[in-house]
């Protein structure tokens, strides 16, 4: 197997140091970002060279673009660029202070945006590559009480989806992840709630304030999952989502299925406003 050079965002915890471990032990180069300095020293000791590390707060835009190209720029070509690092916020809409709004799609709308933008001129100038989306099935399907979630994760995916046809011309694979719940630490270091309010009492949107229930433990099994990310950058074409876990994929089908349900009846209405004068 050839040998690959990889760029992650987030190694420090979750599927980015699950991948992380697993790229290292077969022989791949990996440059990772991290929020805490220091917070994978094991993994500098034990790889040297072959795990370059960066500190990066992705809702820095100007600091994601420069940390990116310092990266292309000392490891010379990264095959595969995967944004990972991201957060859950949960809560109704409502619940939501203002900063919580913006620090939400900073990180997982804009951050990922600007790593995807900084990494395309580099990915062409090279011939190709592989861009990976961590993404969730929450970027196809709905929960109560997650409504900003769901707003940056639809967001990355149809901006990842537009991105594919732009720069497949280019050699440019891209693939989005659609991971249901794991066990990884996400759900209890990376998720923050709302300021409950007593309005939501006893509504659905209140089902997320147990989010970090330990006793209700996720299926997904991180070290399969980041094998099954690892191994979607080997095929040709790339696949344009990947869903992992049998609980994202009921929830996407579900969910798929019940808005084309709810669409195609109104084939005679959509009908109904086209132009019909004479051709302008």
């Amino acid at each position: 197997m050839t040998s690959r050079t990889w760029f992650i965002t987030g190694v420090n915890s979750g599927f980015g140091r699950q991948m992380t471990e697993q790229l290292l032990a077969r022989g791949d180069r990996v440059a990772g970002t991290v929020r805490r300095p220091g917070s994978v020293a094991d993994l500098q000791d034990a790889y040297g060279e072959k795990f370059w590390v960066a500190h990066l707060d992705l809702a820095d835009l100007p600091a994601a673009r420069g940390v990116v190209d310092r990266a292309f720029a000392e490891l010379g070509r990264i095959d595969v660029v995967v944004n990972n690092a991201g957060y859950g916020l949960f809560g109704a809409a409502e619940e939501l202070t203002d900063e919580q709004v913006v620090a939400q799609v900073s990180t997982n709308l804009l951050g990922s945006v600007q790593v995807v933008r900084a990494a395309l001129p580099h990915l062409r100038a090279q011939g190709g590559g592989r861009l990976i989306q961590i993404s969730s099935y929450g970027g196809q399907a709905t929960n109560p009480g997650a409504s900003l979630y769901h707003a940056g994760k639809w967001g990355i995916e149809g901006f990842m989806e537009g991105t594919a046809r732009d720069v497949a011309p280019f050699g440019i694979g891209v693939t989005i992840v659609e991971p249901g719940g794991a066990r990884t630490e996400f759900r209890f270091d990376s998720l923050q709630l709302a300021q409950p309010m007593g309005a939501y009492d006893g509504t659905p949107a209140a089902m997320v304030r147990g989010a970090k229930d330990r006793s209700r433990p996720p299926l997904g099994d991180p070290a399969k999952m980041a094998a099954r990310i690892i191994d979607s950058a080997a095929q040709e074409p790339a696949p344009l989502r990947v869903v992992l876990g049998s609980d994202a994929y009921r929830f996407v089908t579900t969910a798929l299925r019940e808005r084309l349900a709810q669409i195609e009846p109104q084939q005679d209405l959509a009908a109904s406003t086209d132009w019909t004068g004479n051709p302008a």
